[in-house]
Formats: structure tokens, sequence, C-alpha cells
């Protein structure tokens, strides 16, 4: 029996090596769209975590509220698949690419508040820069090995917790308290202890579905959710008449009012689309400040990348005898152009998805796959004005969902160790208890370096990881240094 590589019948089949990697056309058109679809959802979840956070001036990104939330869909999706598209022509690699959960949270909640929104995306268009220089002069993975890996770990496993809390904030399950109400607690379940509302209830369904389709593995269980649980928020709506959260109105509905638009298809409105200031941010925050924040941006950023495309290429068999997969440098350069590209496009940085397993399972091995899912994307700009009608309790059980998923990842700590176990739990705990990621990494590295040097390890922190902690040590301290020397 012959095991020769079959001969490749195209054009299309030779450029992309389709049927040396043992796959079809059929194949990769069919794994492009099953990873469309298991992705999708972050055109809707990005207009809710971007769209109704105020930068340092009261301003939205992206233009008034509502108008903005079309734009910022329109802008993700045409990000998401011009990107996705060149790593499958440059890389030829079945990995799609779109906004990073978590990074967009980051410079929602941590980065935009202390500056302004052009400020921010020139943030993310430096972090994406640096990392294609570390790329392209081979030092990325000398950066990748100075943290220790629990760390990496422990920083996702923050996010995720992160991501979670906004989620229940966002769907009013879990409520902020005002210093007024002169309580013990900060946060509450309710607005007064207990659950009361519709859309509340129209969350706790969203979250029961998009559970029940993962755990029964049904493929776009995420955009399924969001699209069932946004037909019965329009119902709720039409028939309670519920109108929006206010003080008055707590139990209304916390961000968008579900109704159905006047249009569902349109011209896309690309109004964020080159809203960065490059440099804007080191005269808001002072030099310091703003490389910690591109410094904490990469690291949320800078290790995903290696992790998800190796996991791609061990699903598809196209790993290495080192185990790497083929092109890893084409596929690490557009993962960094990715990132600064978001942020030109004014929709934060944008990362490899690991969703894309999703399509390598239905026989996806190529870039083809890619290019399908880019142009999918692509074409989904014509559908942003669908985010005006979404409301956040029937997008954010998705991030619940997330929150869990990065929390997996919490048993390869070592909790045994306190080297790495107090470090972890730090970074862990501090990301949704100070409403901060920057400050949950700068806490878990401080104490890493600390327990290192009291137990007589020193010898082995990282150069890299001294000049971190000397960098943070400086962030938390400069306001008080800045009192005491003004």
């Amino acid at each position: 029996m012959s095991t020769s590589t079959p001969a490749p019948t195209n054009a299309v089949d030779r450029f992309f090596q389709i049927s040396a990697r043992g796959s079809t056309v059929g194949r990769e058109v069919r794994g492009g769209v099953v990873t469309f679809f298991t992705m999708a959802y972050i055109v809707a979840l990005n207009p809710l975590i971007l769209g109704f956070a105020e930068d340092m001036n009261g301003d939205l990104l992206g233009g008034a509220s509502g108008d903005n939330l079309a734009a910022i869909a329109a802008g993700t999706a045409l990000v998401a698949g011009v990107m996705t598209i060149l790593m499958g022509v440059v890389a030829n690699y079945p990995m799609a690419l779109a906004t990073g959960l978590g990074l967009n949270a980051f410079v929602a909640f941590s980065v935009a508040s202390q500056m302004t929104w052009a400020d921010a995306m020139g943030l993310v268009v430096i972090e994406g820069l640096v990392i294609l220089v570390l790329v392209l002069t081979g030092f990325r993975e000398a950066v990748f090995h100075a943290v220790p890996r629990e760390l990496k770990t422990a920083i996702s496993v923050g996010i995720g917790l992160f991501i979670a809390l906004i989620g229940f904030v966002d769907a009013g399950f879990v409520r902020r308290i005002s210093d007024a109400a002169n309580t013990t607690v900060p946060v509450q379940l309710g607005p007064t202890g207990q659950l009361a509302g519709w859309p509340v209830l129209v969350f706790v369904i969203g979250l029961a579905l998009v559970i029940t389709l993962w755990v029964r593995q049904v493929r776009g269980a995420i955009l399924i959710s969001i699209a069932a649980t946004t037909v019965i928020a329009i119902i709720v709506e039409a028939v309670a008449d519920l109108g929006a959260s206010s003080a008055e109105n707590p139990t209304g509905w916390s961000l968008n009012v579900p109704a159905i638009p006047d249009k569902i298809v349109d011209w896309p409105s690309f109004a964020t689309l080159g809203e960065f200031n490059l440099l804007g941010s080191f005269e808001n925050v002072g030099i310091v400040t703003a490389i910690l924040l591109v410094f904490t941006l990469m690291l949320a950023d800078f290790f995903d990348t290696m992790g998800t495309m190796t996991a791609i290429g061990s699903e598809a068999g196209l790993l290495q005898k080192d185990g790497t997969p083929p092109r890893t440098r084409s596929i690490l350069v557009v993962d960094s152009l990715a990132a600064a590209a978001g942020g030109a496009g004014g929709v934060s940085s944008n990362t490899s998805y690991v969703e894309s397993a999703s399509g390598v399972g239905e026989g996806a091995r190529t870039g083809l796959a890619a290019v399908v899912t880019g142009v999918l994307f692509l074409l989904t700009t014509f559908l942003a004005p669908l985010v005006t009608v979404i409301p956040s309790e029937a997008a954010v059980p998705a991030l619940v969902l997330v929150g869990f998923l990065m929390m997996q990842q919490v048993k390869d700590i070592d909790w045994a160790d306190p080297d790495i176990a107090i470090p972890a739990f730090l970074t862990i705990a501090l990301m949704p208890f100070t409403y901060s990621i920057s400050v949950g990494i700068g806490a878990g590295f401080l104490a890493y370096v600390l327990i290192k040097v009291v137990r007589g390890k020193a010898k082995a922190i990282h150069p890299l990881m001294w000049l971190v902690a000397v960098m943070f040590t400086i962030y938390f301290a400069i306001h008080p240094i800045s009192s005491w020397l003004g």
C-alpha cells in the first residue's frame, strides 16, 4: 500500500498544502465555518465591555451611547476578519484571531480610566509593536521563560475571575453598594440582598442555557445562548416595558434595552478606526506608569499565543519533532501585528483564539480554514446594528462561562509550594477584589521576588523579574512619593 503524499489537485491545494496535510477543501471550509460560529460571540461581547466604560474625561469609545456599540462591533469584526485571513495566508495555520477577552476588560477598566481612549489604544499599539520586535529578534522565548510558568497560569486564572465578576455585576446579579448605604459589605446579591427584577431572571436563564449547551458539547454554545436569551429579553421588554436601570428603576435593564432594531443589515460605521494616540498616555500618566501598563498588556497577551498555537497544532497533528508548529515565527508575527492592529482599530488587542480547536475538530488542517473564518467576520460587519439589541443580561452569561474555562487552569499550580502558591493566590485574588488586573499581577510579582529573597533563593530570580519588581514597586508607591515630593 502506498503511503506517499497525495498530489495537489489545483492551485489552492498547492498553496495551502491541503492534500499534503491530509485534508480536503470541503473539510477546510466546514472547519472555518465552525470556528467562526464558536467565536462570533466576541462581536457582541466586545461592544458591551468597551462601549460603556468611560475614559478619564467621561467620554465613551466610538461616540455617544448606543451609536458607539455598532461602531465597536463593526471594528471588532473588521480587524478580526483581516488578521484571521492574514494568519491563513501568511502562516497557513488553522487559527483565528479576534479581540482578546480579559485584555479588553483590562483596557476598559484599568487603562482607559487613567487617560483618553485614544491614549489607551495607543498603548495597545505600542504593546503589539514591542511583541513584534521581540519575535523578530528571537527574544520572545527568553521573556516567556523569565516569568515562572505557574505565575503565568495564575494571571490567566485571575483574569478569568475578574471577567466572571464583571459578568455578574453587569447583569445586576451582584450589585455594588454605595458608601451612603452604610453597610459592611462592598457588594451583595441583587439590589437588596435578594434577586429582583425580570432582567436578572433573563440572565439566570441565559446562564443555565449556556452551561447546558456547553456541557452537552454543542458547537456555537455561546452564540446560541446569546441569541436565544436576547429573544427572551425582547419578549419580556415588549410585555413588561421595564426600561433602563436607574436609581429610580433599579430592576431595569443594565445597559441596552432590548427591542427589535429599525435595521438589521446596514453599511458599517468604522468610527473607532484610527482613533489612537501613540504617545499621549506618557503625558497623562507618566513614563513609569505607561511602561508598566504596556508591560501588563504584554503579559496578558504575550503568553497565551504560544500555548494556543501549540494546543491547536497538537489537536491537528501538525507539531514538529521539537513540539513546535510549522512556520512558528510567521504565526507569532501575525499575532503580534494583530495586537497592534486591534489598538489601531480602536477595539483593543487582538489575539489567537483557542476556540479555533473547534474547527480543527471538524477537520481543518490548513490556513484555508482561517481564510473562511476571516471572510465570515468581514461579512458580519454589515450586521453590526444587531448588537444594540442585545442586553448585557443576555450576553454576560458568556463571561461567566469564559471565567470558568480560565479558572480550570488553577489545577496546574502547586499549592503546596509557598514560593509560588502565595504569589499565585495574591495574583488571582486581587484582580477581582481590586477590580484591577495590573494590581493582581504586580502583587504577585512582588510577592514572588520577596519570598525567594527571604528564603535564600535570590539567585533563582530571573534578571527580568528583578526589573519588573522594581517597576511595580515604583508603580504602587508613585502616588505617596508624588504627594511627599509635592
